[in-house]
């Protein structure tokens, strides 16, 4: 049966603000009635802050102050730099009564996951002798944790339990008034554990890891557990009938057939896209480094928890010998790379898409050295017209998505690309290309048209603003992570 989902209607009026501009092809793509049902649902939310981020705002425009002293950087790019940092803080962060926090997307009202580790991993770069924007980020992990004890296979939560959704007519084994979207995402649940491990290493606090994220940690490595054995162990099963392949999972909605690996499945990618075959190598590999951060959060706060840190171990380990064993192919023009998705059954998937992790990323996501032979080789193409979502055009070049129309260029990428280079003439042009591809907003986007910046999808999308900041802080030198 479907979820009745709320429209989100209240008195509160549509947001009106500077990060919406006319150029962005959103309304275009969702529709006015969804796209104004999404304006006032975040409206409403907004409206019930328990107190405003001025404050922190301030802490923030100081310290991009101190980053932005004795830079190279055109006056365009410390522009940006300075209103995408804010960016974050000033329209996405919600902070509640309790010791917790809800940071949604930008223009989607919803806190994925995914997105909200990486909107906040920039911070972590930053000091904070007053320990508030800290306080933020350990108000948004709770958060996070706390959703995954409510549902591990839902992507997307709500601000409260109110039955918003992006969908209604979605069917799943499981509904919960939380879920704004339940794409079951293996990536979703290492973003979490990875910005908690962050923030324990740069912060030195320790007081996230109490019994919640013990019972959260327990059930993400449940999940992880029988999705090593989905065909015989999962009851997942997600549908959308709404037409659109990408949107929804084949064979009712378990995912196409796949074999034993070792790895970890996905129904989707994170572009919110289904995987084409279930074992998706970046999110896998991204397991792998989690499992090793939890390895070692579990024995230093949980060391009488034998067996969960016998799991852990023994998963890492599996998983790993999976991405060795069925995850590289012979390509004939670059040598050993790493396969996008494979099935387990003799299949693979040789592409790269943007949304991270992607086989780009994997340095970023801490899997690999930037010299990693087989990375490497990965990486030439990645960025060739051989993956067939890398785009080039009049204005830009680099990688795109399914997720977005053929010849859309994103910025994640871009900033990902930039971010796993030691190239300084590749940095440089790639620092050009971000000057020059923001629709004159001083923000980024999430897909652009490669002949005309001036078209674009997402006009308030918060993480690729993040990584946009986390690139320019590498180009200063003053990138920690």
């Amino acid at each position: 049966m479907a979820p009745q989902c709320s429209s989100g209607e209240g008195n509160g009026e549509i947001l009106d603000n500077d990060v919406l501009k006319n150029t962005s092809l959103d309304k275009e793509l969702m529709g006015d009635d969804t796209y104004l049902r999404l304006r006032r649902i975040t409206d409403n939310i907004l409206k019930q802050a328990a107190r405003d981020n001025t404050e922190l705002a301030q802490l923030i425009d100081e310290s991009v102050d101190q980053v932005l002293q004795n830079t190279n950087l055109s006056e365009k790019l410390q522009r940006m730099f300075r209103k995408c940092m804010l960016n974050t803080i000033t329209t996405t962060l919600v902070q509640k009564e309790d010791d917790s926090a809800f940071l949604f997307t930008g223009d989607i009202p919803a806190m994925w996951l995914r997105d909200s580790g990486g909107q906040l991993r920039v911070f972590l770069n930053l000091e904070d002798p007053s320990g508030k924007l800290y306080d933020a980020i350990g108000a948004v992990i709770r958060q996070q944790f706390r959703y995954i004890l409510l549902d591990p296979y839902t992507n997307a939560f709500n601000f409260a339990a109110d039955g918003n959704c992006w969908s209604a007519i979605d069917r799943s084994e499981r509904q919960n008034p939380w879920s704004w979207e339940r794409k079951y995402e293996l990536d979703s649940l290492c973003f979490p554990v990875e910005l908690a491990y962050f923030y324990w290493k740069q912060t030195k606090r320790t007081d996230l890891f109490d019994a919640d994220f013990l019972a959260a940690v327990k059930e993400l490595i449940r999940v992880f557990r029988v999705e090593q054995y989905h065909e015989e162990q999962s009851e997942y099963f997600f549908i959308r009938d709404n037409g659109i392949e990408q949107d929804t999972l084949p064979n009712e909605g378990r995912g196409t057939k796949v074999g034993y690996t070792g790895m970890i499945w996905s129904g989707f990618r994170p572009s919110d896209d289904a995987c084409e075959y279930g074992y998706l190598l970046p999110a896998n590999m991204f397991a792998v480094v989690i499992l090793g951060y939890l390895r070692e959060i579990v024995d230093a706060f949980y060391s009488n928890e034998e067996e969960l840190l016998a799991t852990i171990t023994a998963i890492r380990a599996e998983v790993q010998a999976g991405i060795e064993k069925f995850g590289i192919v012979k390509h004939p023009t670059y040598g050993d790379i790493y396969a996008y998705e494979v099935d387990g059954l003799g299949n693979y998937n040789i592409m790269d898409d943007t949304g991270v992790p992607s086989l780009l990323s994997l340095p970023y996501i801490k899997y690999c050295e930037i010299d990693d032979p087989i990375y490497q080789n990965t990486r030439r193409f990645s960025l060739s017209t051989d993956n067939r979502y890398y785009f080039e055009g009049k204005a830009a070049k680099g990688l795109g998505s399914p997720h977005t129309p053929p010849g859309y260029v994103w910025h994640m990428g871009l900033a990902i690309q930039g971010l796993t280079s030691t190239d300084t003439s590749e940095c440089q042009e790639l620092l050009t290309l971000f000057e020059t591809t923001d629709a004159g907003t001083d923000l980024t986007h999430e897909g652009f048209l490669a002949d005309d910046p001036n078209v674009y999808t997402r006009e308030w999308f918060s993480w690729s603003n993040s990584i946009f900041c986390e690139f320019i802080l590498k180009e200063v030198g003053k990138f920690k992570l």
